[in-house]
């Protein structure tokens, strides 16, 4: 009997007659991460017994993403989602078809929220994206809206970065020519990155540990308070995080596993701090890897193949505060 991850996708639509901003919350683009999933399903329960009310605009709720993925509970279905996201004309594996769907849908958005959980313990944090710029890597033009948005979603730490670091290690890593480089460039684009290529915004709310049940309550949170501050809802608009209260960091530098027997040398989790010259792991060979400068890991991914991605590094960034409100 075919599953029906195989032969369906599915997203819920509400628009008030009222214009507005175009919205999408989207959940378990990672199977294994079913926090945005749970809360998504309960807003829409509540809009749907009429005890919320879509006053302006329009919100899109996908439950589930990645469905098959979902179904086996696992991070991926043949692979990554959150890589190399883009229409494919001659899709190859599930996420290729998924790709097609999904990138008309953002498509047809103003603005992204993306829901996700982590592996180890750690705070809930949001990662943004770049300052307004003109640029060929990732050229933008709403971080004032963005990151006016990143401070309402009821987390106080903020990750800027991703794919400007993403995309310094694979120049460093890159042996062939320039248009090998552009693929390669592209292999870090995501749910966010295409939305901002598309002219939106967009944020990726990292809600908690998988299995911790806060995580869909930091989700729930942060819908509701998307869906105020957008004037989605009528109801007041959350209050900003204080810049004071905030922890803000900027990504600076990917370390990839050299072979697959590179091994960390003992049990990281993103935000751990590392000292310079504190030793991180060590190399199949023997060669210890040990930090540059005073960092903080993120990402880190014991399981990570040779030529991937093994962890980043970064720092605390003083100037995140240029595109903030206040």
């Amino acid at each position: 009997m075919t599953s029906s991850y195989q032969t369906q996708f599915k997203s819920i639509n509400y628009t008030a007659m009222k214009p507005g901003v175009r919205l999408i919350v989207t959940g378990a683009v990672h199977g294994n991460e079913t926090c945005g999933t749970t809360a998504i399903r309960r807003v829409m329960e509540e809009i749907d017994t009429g005890k919320l009310h879509i006053a302006a605009g329009s919100v899109t709720f996908v439950p589930v993403v990645n469905t098959k993925a979902y179904e086996l509970g696992q991070r991926g279905g043949d692979r990554n989602l959150n890589r190399n996201l883009f229409p494919n004309e001659a899709p190859q594996d599930f996420e290729d078809h998924v790709a097609n769907w999904l990138c008309p849908l953002l498509e047809r958005h103003e603005v992204l929220l993306d829901l996700h959980s982590f592996n180890a313990q750690s705070q809930p944090f949001v990662m943004v994206g770049p300052r307004n710029n003109g640029g060929l890597l990732e050229p933008f033009r709403h971080a004032e809206k963005e990151r006016a948005l990143a401070r309402r979603l009821g987390v106080k730490r903020f990750v800027d970065g991703w794919l400007r670091t993403y995309g310094q290690g694979v120049k460093r890593r890159n042996k062939g020519g320039s248009e090998e480089l552009s693929l390669q460039l592209r292999y870090g684009v995501g749910t966010t990155e295409y939305m901002r290529s598309t002219g939106g915004y967009a944020l990726t709310l990292e809600c908690g540990q998988h299995q911790d049940p806060q995580a869909p309550e930091v989700a729930y949170r942060a819908i509701m308070n998307t869906l105020a501050f957008l004037g989605v809802i009528d109801a007041p608009s959350p209050d900003p995080i204080p810049l004071e209260d905030m922890e803000a960091l900027s990504m600076v530098e990917v370390h990839d596993k050299l072979a697959d027997g590179d091994t960390f040398s003992r049990t990281w989790s993103s935000f751990d701090k590392v000292a310079k010259g504190e030793q991180i792991g060590v190399r199949a060979d023997g060669t210890p890897v040990v930090a540059e400068f005073d960092a903080l890991i993120l990402f880190p991914d014991t399981n990570a193949k040779a030529n991937h991605e093994w962890y980043y590094l970064a720092q605390v960034n003083r100037h995140f505060d240029k595109y903030m409100d206040t």
